[in-house]
């Protein structure tokens, strides 16, 4: 077979232009790309850095060393701290993705009063500032009884707009024609949505619970304002603690900020088949 029986029409006979264009195309993305992941080297190299006050030299470190993250887990409690965010991010994401589902699947295919009028004040609550709910919300906390308690950590996260949106508009872009069919075959609604529609909507739940357990995992102001105590600090709140008490001390700083973004990057790469997959296929329609 002939070069050009597999290769693009006019290869052989590209054009300066073109391969300048290209050299700056992907000139441009390898460097964004080096931009974006620079300070998550720099953070990585200094945490693993034998003498990591020397600067900018920690971004090629000339060796290799874990007494930062040793000496961590000896000064700091960061074990406790690494269990309460699991927990914090764990439990929100687990409640996100059962009550967001099941609050999707009725705004798209159960029909009751007031349905539409309903689901348009779920949305318009997305517009609400985080900062205009957060008194009333602890004031409510605080007379339950549930300041530095995880009930109160966990309570304002356990469903979420957002997610009920993203996942009605995933179910209303699957085929009426299944839960018919189901309905006829002796499926009641639960059972329909159970076995029918919840298997097709994978990809969007991924992308619901990637988006939560980031966003949890890296939250910062309401564990800060909801704990009381040390033992319930999240990392976010510990890198912050950590910060002020090792000013000079940049190794540890680093090794809690390399913890922190661990966990995230490994569940996103963990799931980023689904979740590319349900940000092309859920779409928003409807």
């Amino acid at each position: 077979m002939a070069r050009s029986d597999y290769e693009y029409p006019g290869y052989e006979h590209a054009g300066v232009t073109y391969w300048v264009k290209t050299i700056l195309l992907y000139g441009g993305i390898t460097f964004a790309a080096m931009w974006a992941i620079a300070p998550l080297w720099w953070t990585i190299t200094t945490a693993l850095a034998q003498d990591p006050s020397a600067g900018i030299t920690t971004i090629f470190p000339r060796s290799i060393t874990f007494e930062n993250f040793v000496k961590l887990f000896d000064q700091v409690p960061v074990g406790r701290w690494f269990l309460n965010a699991f927990i914090f991010a764990g439990l929100v994401t687990t409640f996100n993705i059962v009550f967001d589902t099941l609050a999707g699947y009725a705004f798209a295919r159960l029909d009751f009063f007031a349905r539409e009028k309903l689901f348009l004040l779920f949305i318009a609550t997305m517009m609400i500032p985080g900062m205009v709910t957060l008194i009333p919300i602890y004031i409510l906390l605080s007379n339950l009884a549930w300041i530095n308690t995880y009930q109160g950590l966990i309570a304002p996260f356990i469903a979420s707009p957002f997610g009920i949106f993203l996942l009605r508009q995933h179910f209303l872009g699957l085929p009426e024609a299944l839960g018919e069919a189901a309905r006829l075959d002796g499926c009641n609604k639960f059972q329909t949505f159970y076995h029918i529609y919840l298997p097709l909507a994978k990809p969007a739940i991924a992308t619901l619970g990637i988006f939560t357990f980031m966003f949890t995992w890296n939250n910062f102001e309401w564990p800060l304002i909801i704990s009381t105590s040390e033992d319930m600090f999240t990392l976010p709140v510990a890198l912050y603690m950590v910060r002020g008490e090792f000013t000079n001390n940049w190794g540890l700083v680093m090794a809690v900020a390399t913890i922190i973004v661990l966990p995230p990057i490994i569940a996103f790469l963990s799931a980023q088949k689904y979740f590319i997959r349900g940000m092309t296929l859920s779409g928003f329609k409807g």
